[in-house]
C-alpha cells in the first residue's frame, strides 16, 4: 500500500502479489463470469471497474500481480 501524487491529486496505489499457479489468459480471466473456484467470477473484472489504473501481470506457474491506483 501506498499514498502516491501526480500533480495535484492524491491518490492510493495497491499491489496483491501471489506465487499461485498463475492465469494463463489473463484477457479471459477479466470477464464477468469467469471463475476457477466456483464463485460469482466477479473479481478482477469488478476490480478494475472500480479503480482509476489496473495492471496485471502473471506468469503460468509462477503467480500473479496486480497492482491498482484509485485517484482521489
Amino acid at each position: 500500500m501506498e499514498l502516491v501524487r501526480n500533480g495535484t491529486r492524491d491518490g492510493l496505489s495497491l499491489t496483491f502479489e501471489d506465487k499461485g499457479p498463475g492465469i494463463s489468459d489473463v484477457e479471459w480471466a477479466l470477464k464477468d463470469g469467469y471463475s476457477t473456484g466456483g464463485g460469482l467470477g466477479l473479481g478482477l473484472g469488478g476490480s478494475k471497474r472500480l479503480v482509476s489504473e489496473f495492471e496485471i501481470a502473471s506468469k503460468v506457474g509462477e503467480g500473479t500481480r496486480v497492482t491498482v491506483v484509485r485517484w482521489k
